[in-house]
Order: C-alpha cells, then sequence, then structure tokens
C-alpha cells in the first residue's frame, strides 16, 4: 500500500509478523511487530493511523506509538485473512480463507465504518485474493479455482454477473487510473496485465520476473507511476536470490490512489 501524504511504501510479512515501511527518497525501512496472521495495512483518514487486519482482529494502528485499538474482532475462529481494500466509499472490505488453504471455508466480509455490524458479502470461497473497484464493478479471483470473478453488491451482498478461467494462480493485484489490472502471478514468475471494460475483462500482456512466486503490487511514487511487487519464498526448497524480495520498476501508467477508511 502506497501513502502519498507520507511518500512511503507499507507491507506486510504474513507468516513473519512484520509489518514493514519504506521510504523511497531517503532509502529508510522501519520494521513493526504484528499480531498473528496480519495480512494487510490500510490508510485511514487520519494520518499516520493505519488498519491492521489480523487473525486477533481488525485494529486501528498508530504507527508514532505503536498503539493498537481493536474495532471488530475476527468473524471466524477456523480461518484467517487474506486479502484486504477500503471500497470508493470508505469501507472496509476483506476475506478469509482456511489457513492450510485445504478446506473451502472463505468469505468476503464488509465493514462500513468503525463501530458498524460486520456484512457477511460472499461465502463458499478458497483462497479469494485481488480486490478492485472499477466501472462499477468489484473485481476479484479465487486463487486455488484459478478464476476470476466480476460483481456487483445488491442487497447487502455480492452477486457474481461475470467470471474467467486464468493461466496460473492469480494472487494481488494494482489498478491504473484507466482501468488496467495488473495482476500477480503466484508460481509463474510473472504479472499479468488485462484491460477492464463494462464487466469484461481482456489480457492485454505480461512480464517477466525474477522471483517464481510475485505476491502482489502496488502503484507508488510522485507520479504512481512506479510499480512495487512482493514475492514469496514460502514453500521453495531452494529459494533463489530474487525470491521474497521486493522489486520496483518505472511504468508508463498511472495507478489508482489508495482509498481510505472512515474511522
Amino acid at each position: 500500500m502506497w501513502c502519498d501524504e507520507s511518500a512511503s511504501l507499507l507491507w506486510v510479512d504474513i507468516l513473519a509478523g512484520k509489518l514493514l515501511r519504506y521510504w523511497p527518497a531517503s532509502q529508510r525501512t522501519e520494521i513493526h511487530e504484528m499480531p498473528r496472521f496480519t495480512s494487510a495495512v490500510l490508510l485511514t483518514q487520519t494520518p499516520e493511523v493505519f488498519l491492521l487486519i489480523s487473525q486477533s482482529g481488525i485494529f486501528r494502528y498508530d504507527f508514532v506509538t505503536r498503539a493498537q485499538t481493536l474495532l471488530c474482532p475476527w468473524p471466524a475462529d477456523d480461518t484467517r485473512p487474506n486479502e484486504a481494500a477500503i471500497a470508493p466509499d470508505g469501507a472496509l472490505w476483506f476475506s478469509s480463507m482456511d489457513p492450510d488453504a485445504r478446506r473451502i471455508v472463505g468469505s468476503w466480509y464488509r465493514l462500513a465504518h468503525a463501530g458498524a455490524h460486520l456484512q457477511v458479502m460472499l461465502s463458499n470461497q478458497w483462497v479469494p485474493n485481488t480486490l478492485q473497484w472499477f466501472d462499477g464493478y468489484l473485481w476479484f479471483a479465487d486463487s486455488l479455482r484459478k478464476r476470476f470473478y466480476c460483481a456487483k453488491e445488491h442487497d447487502g451482498t455480492l452477486h457474481i454477473e461475470h467470471e474467467w478461467p486464468v493461466d496460473g494462480i492469480p494472487d494481488g493485484s494494482a489498478l491504473t487510473c484507466d482501468g488496467t489490472l495488473i495482476n500477480a502471478r503466484w508460481g509463474c514468475a510473472r504479472l499479468v496485465y488485462a484491460a477492464l471494460h463494462h464487466g469484461e475483462m481482456t489480457i492485454q500482456g505480461e512480464l517477466s520476473l525474477p522471483a517464481r512466486q510475485p505476491s502482489s503490487c502496488a502503484f507508488g511514487g510522485a507520479e504512481r507511476s512506479d510499480l512495487f511487487m512482493t514475492s514469496a519464498l514460502d514453500g521453495l526448497a531452494h529459494p533463489g536470490e530474487s525470491d521474497g524480495a521486493l522489486f520496483t520498476i518505472k511504468t508508463t501508467f498511472t495507478g489508482m490512489p489508495a482509498n481510505r477508511f472512515r474511522l
């Protein structure tokens, strides 16, 4: 997640329980300890106060004092969080999954604001991943089903309107201002980019990477044209030098600004 205000990149190491923050201008990095299975850090309307999504619950996190305030308990004891994002209306959306990715027990949830009732938006998910809003639709993936979905929200639930099988395992994504979705393909050592238009997804190309398991990507930098990419070495018997690394490249795209949660 790129923070325009502080010109810094924030991301998490889920298995190690770490929040990492990097300021490219000064090349400074800070690392904070996180609760078990913290899968995402997101922006709020308050500077230097972030939203943490963890198996211990949804927390308000003051980066300066490191104080954590519980906003919402974790909804299912036998699952862990995976994807999370802030919608254009300021609501938090996040997903749950089986910690071992064996059972199809995942769901998508919505928290409108701090103190609101937690809504279950869609169940029967395996490894729910990617979460972007564009053109009036919500776009997401199920990694182990190897499918992308286009959905709309109706009467407090999420209704799938279109779906597409994809090559490889779709993981996290970034979105450009003109509707190009850039998706990390776990295990395939590449990013795939596709045009989103009126509920349709059209593959346009791909970019090879030196890491076998790219896990997510986000636009940042002064013009939001630098693409940052995380990768994982989890499960690799013989990881290479680039596995588990953070990468960045200059692009001709402009990324969408991050939305902020309503505390």
